[in-house]
């Protein structure tokens, strides 16, 4: 995990869909190496979450906080991008048999038992009842399954495997809320 408000160098860039410019934060340099230099937070997100395990870069660390994505590499070069103000990334890895602890998801190391699995998921905001997921979805390649969800809710999350079944309660509404949700078991 990086920490916040190490990065001297700010610059303006693209908001999530252009909507508003962001403030990145830290090494130019660090983004263009990786691809990234035109990308915001959401989109390195989910190219990152998409990729195959063995095609994901070993000399980056990317973290995913309440309200940034933390990027790190091998040289010590450091950036942050902020997460769109009315978003909030989960990333979950609902398991059967082993797990590990996480709090802020890490698209490059983190790991998850049931990799490639089709899931029917469903979340559901606590307060209102509204259905903001709901469907099949496909773990990626490292076992987890990202979700973009409203800022400021609190809601039940369900994913089921077969005959196994799990629910979480999860929150989006503190800077240290989960990013990475682990200990969501189907039995």
């Amino acid at each position: 995990m990086l920490g916040a408000g190490l990065f001297p160098l700010v610059v303006a860039g693209c908001g999530a869909g252009g909507s508003e410019p962001a403030s990145i934060t830290g090494d130019q340099e660090l983004l263009q190496e990786h691809g990234f230099a035109d990308a915001d937070a959401h989109e390195i997100i989910d190219r990152l979450e998409a990729l195959p395990v063995a095609e994901r870069p070993q000399d980056l660390i990317a973290s995913v906080t309440a309200t940034s994505l933390q990027l790190q590499d091998d040289a010590g070069r450091e950036a942050e991008l902020p997460l769109p103000e009315d978003q909030f990334y989960l990333s979950v890895a609902p398991f059967v048999e082993t797990t590990h602890e996480c709090a802020f998801h890490s698209l490059t190391t983190c790991r998850g038992e049931l990799r490639s699995r089709e899931l029917t998921v469903s979340v559901v905001d606590s307060s209102s009842g509204e259905v903001l997921e709901e469907g099949t979805r496909t773990t990626h390649d490292n076992g987890f399954v990202g979700f973009w969800l409203p800022r400021g809710i609190t809601a039940e999350l369900t994913c089921a495997l077969e005959d196994v079944t799990g629910t979480a309660s999860i929150s989006t509404q503190a800077e240290d809320d989960l990013t990475c949700l682990t200990s969501l078991q189907l039995t």
